[in-house]
């Protein structure tokens, strides 16, 4: 048996013991015959070093609501994230970490595990040696479609050697990756096209055998398509041939469903002090019509995203056309109850040699709600 196999495995054992796996296996799945999408979840890692359950405030799922995440540590910088109830064979995960230091976390890999959902986390310090590190997390997987007039939404995650292992568009057309150059792809999502630029992207790497980042390097809009240039590096600044998911939202939220307070926006100005809107405004949406804005000085970004705040929520990012670099989460978004204002403090891009620099960012919120 592999390691991770022995990994998952002693997770799996711990689960039972605790009396999560014996709760799960005696609920009825009902989230495949729902309407997109069939199975989400998405978590905060807040105590990534010792076993448990993350917070509460920033966890939800298409569980039953006695359950919630489980959270184990294996070796340096992993973590073993459960999600109950949610195994399938299409999904992807989407990952963030949050640090104030030059850390960025990544996928390595996820599988089912009996009636779960067990994904593996790593995290990495700039240069790539691992480290433990918070991090939020999110889990999704779709089948049905076709979703309401004026929304999109798709992914697709591949690894090599296999290619594209989960795929997923809301119009039912078949998405295409093309390999380019070392640690490069085009990523094609035809039917979900738009006049100009719509919409948020979010793209994560997915390496079971060593530290991996990924970027958007580029973003095409087309009637017929979005287009997007995924780019990956290792540890420090040389491509490489990885896995990674990528997802397109499109007035749906991150998970591919559309609850009623969710929010996006991309810094593309990242030298623009601001306060300011980004353009075109379909970039930078809110459910609620709420005006999203972001601040820029000395690297940081802070985004607010009125209205819609509640919990349980969370937040992930991604950078665009940056390089070898990474972006994280400085610290946990504010949640303020009495105006629903999100205020996310800040979003920092790193360069692969630890220096804080101004870079476009994609920072999308949503909530359960």
């Amino acid at each position: 048996m592999s390691a991770p196999a022995r990994f998952i495995s002693r997770l799996t054992a711990a689960a039972s013991v605790i009396g999560l796996a014996a709760g799960l296996a005696t609920i009825t799945a009902t989230a495949a015959h729902a309407a997109v999408p069939d199975k989400w979840g998405f978590a905060f890692v807040n105590n990534p070093s010792a076993p448990g359950i993350p917070v509460l405030t920033h966890q939800a799922g298409s569980w039953p609501a006695a359950l919630h995440v489980h959270t184990a540590p294996g070796v340096l910088g992993q973590v073993a994230v459960l999600f109950p109830h949610l195994a399938s064979k299409n999904g992807v995960v989407h990952v963030t970490a949050v640090n104030q230091g030059p850390i960025w976390c990544q996928a390595q890999k996820w599988a089912p595990s009996g009636a779960n959902e067990l994904v593996l986390v790593r995290c990495y310090k700039a240069g790539g040696a691992p480290v433990f590190s918070p991090f939020t997390v999110m889990y999704t997987s779709s089948t049905k479609g076709p979703f309401p007039a004026g929304r999109a939404y798709g992914y697709v995650h591949v690894q090599p050697p296999s290619g594209i292992v989960a795929t997923f568009n809301s119009v039912g057309a078949a998405n295409t990756v093309a390999a380019g150059p070392p640690g490069t792809w085009v990523v094609t999502m035809p039917g979900l096209g738009s006049p100009i630029k719509t919409g948020d992207v979010q793209v994560t790497a997915a390496d079971p055998a060593g530290p991996a980042k990924c970027e958007i390097a580029a973003w095409a809009a087309t009637t017929a398509a979005q287009r997007f240039l995924v780019k990956c590096f290792n540890g420090a600044t040389t491509p490489i041939k990885t896995g990674w998911s990528l997802t397109y939202q499109r007035r749906r939220s991150i998970f591919g469903g559309q609850p009623k307070l969710f929010a996006y926006t991309f810094n593309n100005k990242p030298l623009t002090a601001g306060p300011y809107a980004p353009v075109p405004p379909q970039v930078n949406f809110n459910s609620l019509g709420g005006g999203n804005k972001i601040m820029n000085g000395g690297g940081f970004a802070l985004v607010t995203f009125p209205r819609v705040g509640v919990l349980p929520n969370t937040v992930l990012v991604s950078p665009f056309n940056f390089g070898p670099g990474f972006c994280n989460l400085n610290t946990v978004w504010a949640t303020v109850a009495s105006t629903a204002t999100v205020t996310v403090r800040d979003v920092v891009c790193w360069t692969a040699t630890a220096h804080i620099t101004p870079a476009a960012s994609f920072v999308t919120y949503t909530s359960s709600h």
